[in-house]
């Protein structure tokens, strides 16, 4: 498997059976083969993480699929401004948060609530699992009252619960430095939740040097997890 990060929260995951495309709005696509189908994940509405550019792929390969979350309304207005035909209705699909969906020539794809807006996706194809948070994260912030801290990491807890225990092969992770001291909290408790093998930090704003604090800290003794560079490198080829 081929993956590529694309910026911000941005990855194009290349299997054999297919191509996934998660939160692309930045960033330059390479080539990709036109035999293969596209799926493409928006994980919510958010303009760091949505870009109405992405129907255009359409135009360019034959065999796309939307995912997009159920915060991104499809009213009439929005369909003519994105340039969303007809003809193209049938490619999207819009998906609720907590819920499993069978996707014929794909596999399964899940929803988890997010803890801003949207959803987080967990995909299956054939014995690949992949994962991407979306804004699902531990958003843990100073200055907030003790009671929305509290609904904040009760909310996060419940929805990694919901997925505890399960093998992950590549999982797509908020780090981002703007939390301060908090910054890993929602990653680590990921990865001690799941048993990923492949991590990808990701939503650090072009501040790589977050991603490097990460593989410092004593946690990360905690789980054997490979956690790959995206503050360092933008491609990976992996055998799974």
């Amino acid at each position: 498997m081929k993956v590529t990060y694309l910026g911000h929260s941005g990855f194009l995951a290349e299997l054999p059976e297919a191509l996934l495309l998660f939160d692309y709005y930045i960033g330059s696509l390479p080539e990709l083969p036109a035999d293969k189908p596209l799926y493409v994940f928006v994980s919510h509405r958010h303009g760091d993480h949505f870009n109405p550019a992405i129907f255009r792929l359409t135009e360019k390969y034959g065999q796309v699929t939307f995912f997009l979350s159920h915060d991104i309304r499809l009213t009439p207005a929005h369909m003519e401004r994105w340039g969303i035909g007809r003809e193209d209705e049938g490619k999207i699909r819009s998906l609720k948060p907590r819920e499993n969906y069978r996707v014929p020539g794909l596999g399964t794809v899940e929803t988890l609530k997010s803890t801003d807006e949207g959803v987080a996706f967990l995909v299956t194809v054939n014995e690949t699992v992949l994962y991407h948070a979306g804004d699902l994260n531990w958003w843990l912030w100073k200055g907030e009252d003790k009671g929305w801290l509290g609904n904040m990491t009760a909310n996060f807890k419940r929805e990694i619960a919901r997925i505890a225990g399960r093998r992950i092969d590549l999982a797509f992770l908020p780090l981002d430095d703007r939390q301060g001291e908090y910054f890993y909290k929602g990653m680590d408790w990921f990865l001690r939740s799941c048993r990923v093998r492949y991590a990808f930090p990701m939503h650090f704003w072009e501040d790589g040097s977050v991603v490097r604090r990460f593989e410092l800290l004593p946690c990360r003794k905690d789980y054997s997890t490979v956690v790959c560079s995206t503050a360092d490198e933008r491609e990976w080829e992996l055998a799974l």
